[in-house]
């Protein structure tokens, strides 16, 4: 079965360092071999005299060592002593002092010795000492007095303790005295003082050891401090505390921390700095400590030997001492001996090689007796620090131990000479199975021991060749490597180990594993305060094996918060806070790798509030403000706005004042005089505005005259006997002082006059009585309070009360442009009779009758307002061929004056709008019936109709054009001859003199044989009917033929000669809203179907509702044209409800007759058996009205076209127009439906339509 092994690719290189450092040479403990030492206690063993004693000494060998230990150089006999004993299976001593023992009796040098057949190992000399933590000795501390500005020093004199304690400075309450460049602790625990202040002075300057040891604090008694002050201080150049002298030796030993100090005293206090002479400063193991005071210097060898200076400066000169620096070196290793083992006649060597400085002596033992005196081998040679062995044989076993040592310390090596005849072994577990990720190095191990030392030989596969080349490192402990593992490297590895006495081998399988990747990594974000945001980490890794990922926050473990959401490849933090700033970072784990990815979260919000503003350089009209800005949360604080509160005046209230870039922290600010200033500051950064800062103190001016007079000083009569002034009052800070009054002043314009004056308290306005009407006034306003005046004010111009004009324009001429537009001239009247300021002429116009015979019900007044001091207007959207009324009248700010006297017009003939309908009924082989309605608008006196018709084919070709004159007062006809089966395209219209109409047009088809209608085969659009607003149209129409046609719409203005427009349909509807009309305008509008050429509906005409369309009308407030709208409700109610009563009881509906009599194919249910049409009946009531009723299925009513084409105009009293007499205003009134004149369709109302009309 295999085992299972991963190497991954950060451990490569710590694995490939620790097999070379592995020899064959590592024994089998199932073989004999001498003594080991494994583990023992450090040389100087400092122990805590409360605890027993543990001195160490572990060794293995074959047949196990027996242990021995010596004290002070001699035998110590461990049975005589009751508090000693021996570990089982060890030579580690317990030595009990916790009943009644003392450490120290047991001070001493301790060396431990293993020893077996095949040798002996000894371990170090132990130094045993118990540590120590001795008190203070008690002294008198005298109090130090000491001038302002002298130096001083506070010895701390710690007592000598085992090791030696960290001493620092507290007061009474346990808190750290403060340190700095003036005030700080010597290496030796004493506190220097450069130069001593005031608040210096204390009582409480305790020095504490602390002893580590044994966990023990000493406490030296309080020392007292009193600074007394002389003036004027006496300003001295540096001297140095410590060292003394200029110059100083200093001796390190190699590998230790150098530590150098200088401390000066000066005033001011001198600043210090370090050089070494000839030479740099050590970069990456250099520091300075204590305010640059102590130089620091880590891991020294020989090369930082030299001179060192520190040099103190201050203004008034320097002082400087040299440090000669020396490093020593206690024996360390160029090359250890190491464990020998040879097989019986083989030659080697044991290698100790130390230095130091001085240079360390070299000496031998053997089975821990001095070479010299050990008995003779023959085997061996000594030479210096060389052992040379030769043809050796068993008995030539043993452990050497090697001894380097000087003045500052020693060393010391055991290593054994074992030897062994042994056929090779493999130490590595057969078929282990090794993964790794390709392009990564590959390890496969094969420990082995043998004597004679076996080679080793590496096969891939069971028969495979043996491995050699670049692509391949062979180690000297048999592992071998595969620098740059790849796919085509799986597979199973042979290990061969022989020598003269045999031959072993091993298999090892590898796998090579495809790499993790985060192929989609986490990116920066910046997220406001409160929001949230996602961190993706999408992986790919090899399909067998298992990823985890790990989520960290600035390389640690995440907060355990919910508002931390982990999925699958996504981190989520929700609702963020500043703390959640930092690095994340996704960790892709596998057994064999690891990747990963960061991505920084910066947590931005709008400013936190400046604080501690501070008002400074206080003057009567201007201030300075400082402030500290705070925290700018991650976005750059831009600006920051100064705001005022007037204490005073406007309490709680916050103003404006000004804003100063996000660099700056102070500003001068201008003043009001008497106001009582807090101030406040906001920061700003692309976030958004701070919290405002804490108010500042308050800040009262002086007060002072006014500095500024009222502003929009206005004269305006509200009667016409007097002047109103008014102004805008001055605001509480702008008074300047307290009793705010306003002095107004006025007189009557080019006449003359003095000045008249009085003074009013703090108001807004003054109404002066008994002035002329309509007289210009120069005005003044000047401030004043109990200080003084403000400055001389300006004059301004107004003028007293207006009246209603006087007279009536005069010489009133109308004249008609065409049908539906007039012209209007007038002479304009003295100004002096305006009496106020002309705002223009209006002129009033009525419709007086219909030269067609239609009566009026009637009269509805329109106004047109003419703005400035017009003499003429222009008059559209009259009614042709009718008769009209107008006046013309001045209007002042007061009002309209008199009407100048009815002038009466008429408009020409028109032409006329499409008949109001067109229906053909009884079709038969070679006839239709054909009936229509005149024009809704005859515009004249109509004096025939044309008809024209043509066949069409089944290809929607059209034939022949027949042109037919009707009489005017002809209702219907009867077409003959015409061909059976055919359908035909009528085209319909009215004339009048001035010329033809607007057409209607409608299809039909003649029958094929008795009794059958024959069904449309062709494409039919008609029905096309237009319902308009101001800017809008909804048009629809009804469609028979083909599925899924896709319509559009043309349409322009009625008239025109220019190109059609068209509008495409979406889709199949029967409906569409033209936009973007022109208000008060006739169109034309027609549908067609897409890809039927020359398939299009007829015409129909239609007109845009009026610009905010208002009208003025003047019967709207007559009483008795209330009570007849009140009369036409109650009626319209009561017929409501006896139409639903009779519905109810199933009856036909009251209008049938009506409908009879002017039968509609298109509103008329068809009976299915012989094609005839039937009437309506309480069976089919209810049935929704078809799309060709007058009621759409909505149950809206479709807008009748208005008999006065005004109303599509208008505008109010304001209304304007260009000179041309191009319209730009509007009507004013009331618009009411005027009832059907002459001719028009007088069809009794449905319910629906009695309700709509109703409403």
């Amino acid at each position: 079965m295999m085992t299972k092994k991963t190497i991954s690719a950060s451990r490569a290189s710590l694995i490939l360092f620790l097999c070379q450092m592995i020899t064959a040479l590592e024994v089998p403990l199932d073989l004999s071999q001498p003594p080991t030492i494994t583990q023992q206690s450090p040389k100087d063993y400092i122990v805590d005299p409360r605890e027993n004693i543990v001195i160490q000494c572990e060794a293995k060998g074959k047949p196990p060592p027996s242990f021995s230990w010596t004290r002070n150089g001699t035998h110590f006999d461990i049975d005589k002593d009751a508090r000693v004993t021996v570990k089982p299976n060890s030579g580690t001593l317990v030595i009990n002092i916790m009943n009644g023992g003392k450490a120290e009796a047991y001070e001493g040098v301790y060396q431990c010795t293993a020893r077996n057949e095949r040798g002996a190992a000894i371990s170090n000399n132990i130094v045993i000492r118990p540590s120590r933590s001795p008190l203070w000795t008690k002294e008198k501390v005298e109090p130090k007095h000491v001038r302002e500005g002298d130096p001083l020093v506070l010895h701390c004199s710690p007592p000598v303790g085992l090791p030696p304690p960290i001493i620092f400075w507290m007061d009474n309450s346990f808190q750290r005295l403060p340190q700095n460049e003036r005030v700080s602790q010597g290496l030796n625990g004493d506190l220097y003082f450069s130069n001593v202040k005031p608040e210096d002075t204390r009582e409480d300057y305790i020095c504490y050891a602390r002893f580590n040891h044994t966990q023990t604090i000493q406490q030296k008694q309080p020392i007292s401090v009193k600074v007394f002050s002389t003036k004027p201080l006496t300003e001295r150049r540096p001297t140095l505390l410590t060292p003394v002298g200029s110059t100083s030796n200093k001796v390190e030993l190699r590998g230790n921390v150098l530590l150098l100090e200088c401390i000066a005293e000066g005033l001011p206090t001198p600043v210090v700095r370090w050089i070494k002479e000839g030479g740099e400063l050590p970069i990456n193991r250099t520091f300075f400590e204590h305010f640059k005071k102590t130089l620091k210097i880590i891991e020294v060898s020989e090369a930082d030997s030299g001179k060192y200076k520190c040099v103190a400066r201050n203004p008034l000169g320097s002082t400087h001492h040299t440090i000669t620096v020396t490093v020593k070196a206690a024996p360390y290793w160029i090359t250890a001996p190491r464990n020998l083992v040879l097989s019986p006649g083989e030659d080697g060597t044991l290698i100790c090689r130390a230095n130091g400085n001085p240079k360390p002596n070299i000496s031998w033992l053997t089975n821990a007796v001095p070479i010299a005196i050990a008995p003779e081998d023959p085997s061996r040679k000594v030479d210096g620090d060389t052992i040379i062995f030769s043809d050796v044989q068993e008995r030539s076993s043993a452990v050497y131990q090697c001894n380097a040592s000087n003045e500052y310390g020693y060393l010391l090596a055991n290593a054994f000479v074992n030897v062994l005849a042994e056929p090779p072994r493999i130490l590595t577990p057969a078929n282990k199975l090794y993964q790794v990720i390709a392009n990564n190095p590959a390890l496969l191990d094969c420990a082995f021991f043998g004597s004679p030392v076996p080679e080793i030989e590496w096969f891939k596969g069971v028969k495979g060749s043996i491995l050699h080349g670049d692509l391949y490192v062979f180690h000297d402990n048999g592992t071998l490597e595969i620098p740059v593992a790849q796919k085509d490297s799986t597979g199973t590895y042979t290990c061969v180990a022989r020598n003269k006495l045999g031959k072993v081998q091993n298999e090892v399988h590898l796998e090579v594993k495809d790499p993790t990747m985060i192929i989609k990594q986490p990116e920066y974000k910046i997220i406001q305060r409160g929001g949230q945001v996602s961190f993706e980490c999408t992986i790919k890794h090899d399909p067998t094996l298992i990823p985890t990922i790990t989520w960290l926050k600035n390389n640690g473990e995440l907060l355990d918060d919910e508002r931390f959401i982990i999925h699958k490849d996504s981190l989520a933090i929700m609702n963020i806070t500043d703390k959640d700033d930092g690095t994340y970072t996704c960790v892709a784990n596998t057994t064999l790798d690891s990747v990963s990815a960061s991505a920084v979260l910066t947590v931005v919000d709008r400013p936190n509030p400046p604080f501690d503003l501070e008002l400074t350089d206080q003057l009567e009209r201007s201030i300075q403000l400082s402030w500290i800005p705070g925290y700018d949360n991650n976005s750059p604080i831009t600006n920051f706005v100064i705001e005022y509160e007037d204490g005073m005046h406007e309490p709680g209230v916050w103003h404006y004042q000004t804003e100063v870039r996000g660099t700056q922290t102070t500003v001068q600010l201008k003043l009001s005089p008497y106001v009582n200033y807090s101030f406040r500051v906001i920061a700003v950064n692309e976030i958004g505005r701070s919290q405002p800062s804490e108010a500042s103190e308050q800040y009262l001016t002086k007060a002072a005259n006014p500095d500024e007079n009222p502003s929009g000083v206005q004269g305006i009569g509200s009667e016409p006997d007097n002047l109103v002034i008014i102004w805008e009052p001055l605001k509480g800070f702008q008074s300047n002082g307290p009793g705010l009054q306003y002095k107004v002043s006025w007189r009557q314009k080019d006449v003359g006059d003095e000045w008249t004056s009085v003074i009013v308290a703090n108001v807004s306005k003054y109404i002066v009585s008994g002035t002329p009407t309509f007289v210009p006034y120069e005005m003044k306003v000047q401030a004043l309070n109990d200080l003084g005046y403000a400055p001389e004010p300006a004059e301004v111009i107004g003028h007293s009360g207006e009246d209603l004009p006087m007279v009536a324009p005069g010489n009133v001429q109308v004249h008609t442009v065409n049908s539906t537009l007039a012209k209007v001239h007038w002479d304009p009247i003295p100004l002096k009779t305006v009496r106020g300021h002309l705002q223009g002429y209006r002129i009033y116009y009525w419709k007086v009758q219909s030269l067609s015979k239609r009566r009026r019900r009637h009269v509805e007044k329109k106004i047109l307002t003419f703005s400035g001091n017009k003499t003429h207007g222009m008059l559209p959207g009259l009614e042709p061929y009718s008769s009209y009324k107008l006046n013309v009248r001045v209007v002042n700010g007061k009002g309209e004056g008199p009407a100048s006297p009815d002038r009466l017009f008429k408009t020409p003939e028109g032409v006329p709008s499409s008949p109001s309908f067109l229906k053909i009924t009884n079709p038969t082989l070679d006839s239709l019936t054909l009936e229509w309605g005149p024009p809704t608008h005859p515009n004249g006196v109509l004096i025939a109709y044309t008809l024209k018709f043509q066949p069409i084919n089944s290809t929607h070709e059209l034939g022949p054009l027949v042109e037919i004159r009707i009489p005017a007062n002809e209702t219907s006809l009867i077409l003959s001859h015409l061909n059976y089966s055919t359908r035909y395209k009528f085209y319909f219209y009215a004339q009048t003199s001035v010329g033809s109409g607007s057409q209607i047009t409608e299809e039909a088809v003649t029958i094929m044989d008795e009794g059958k209608l024959v069904r449309p085969v062709y494409p039919r659009i008609r029905n096309v009917t237009a319902s308009a607003a101001e800017t809008y149209a909804n048009i629809s129409w009804e469609y028979e033929g083909p599925d899924h046609v896709n319509f559009y719409v043309e349409y322009g203005v009625a008239g025109s000669k220019e190109d059609w427009k068209k509008e495409i349909v979406n889709g199949s509807r029967s409906f569409f809203v033209l936009k973007g009309l022109t208000p008060g305008t006739s169109y034309k509008v027609r549908v067609g179907a897409e890809g039927l050429s020359g398939f299009v509906s007829s015409e129909d005409v239609f007109e845009t509702g009026p610009a905010m369309a208002s009208r003025q009308v003047d019967i709207a407030t007559q009483g008795w044209f209330i009570g007849l709208m009140c009369a036409v409700a109650l009626l319209i109610l009561i017929l409501l409800i006896v139409c639903f009563i009779r519905r109810n009881k199933g009856g036909k509906y009251p209008v049938k007759e009506k409908e009879d009599a002017h039968a509609d194919p298109e509103i008329q249910p068809m009976k299915e058996d012989d094609g005839t049409f039937g009437e309506y009946s309480d069976a089919e009531d209810h049935k929704p009205l078809k799309k060709g009723s007058r009621t759409p299925s909505d149950r809206t009513v479709k807008k009748e076209d208005s008999d006065d084409s005004l109303v599509d105009y208008g505008e109010g009293v304001n209304g304007q127009f260009n000179e041309d007499g191009s319209f730009i205003g509007q009507y004013s009134g009331k618009k009411e439906k005027e009832p059907a004149e002459g001719n028009e369709s007088s069809e009794a109302p449905s319910p629906v339509n009695a309700m709509n009309s109703f409403v």
